[in-house]
């Protein structure tokens, strides 16, 4: 398998400097405390990025490049029309429940803003 590189060549020199910089780092902390599991998960992460600048491939690119052809694509359109769908089946359920009952539908007649509040009311 021959990746093909993902990554700019700038992209690859900021990759390998940071990861010697972390490894560095890392190495100098773990020696002085060996017991500690992060220092060595750091070098580890840091040895990764050297090598992906090396190489100039990056897995997590690749994957978020090749998004597009693992997923299946949605439009706009359709979740446009899957909206008004719902929104005019909702309408048809409500005056589906009001024809239904004669009570439901004599409280919504009842049922006004005007009714319940004051004008006073209405001003704040």
């Amino acid at each position: 398998m021959n990746p093909k590189p993902n990554i700019s060549l700038v992209n690859a020199l900021i990759r390998i400097t940071c990861g010697f910089t972390f490894l560095a780092w890392s190495t100098a902390k773990l020696s002085k405390k060996p017991y500690k599991q992060s220092y060595l998960i750091i070098a580890l992460l840091a040895g990764m990025k050297i090598a992906e600048g090396i190489v100039r491939f990056c897995p997590i690119v690749a994957l978020y490049e090749n998004k597009d052809e693992m997923m299946p694509k949605r439009t706009n359109q359709h979740s446009k029309d899957n909206h008004n769908h719902q929104h005019e089946s909702h309408h048809t359920e409500v005056k589906a429940a009001a024809q239904s009952s004669p009570e439901i539908k004599n409280m919504m007649e009842q049922f006004s803003p005007e009714k319940i509040f004051s004008p006073d009311d209405m001003k704040k």
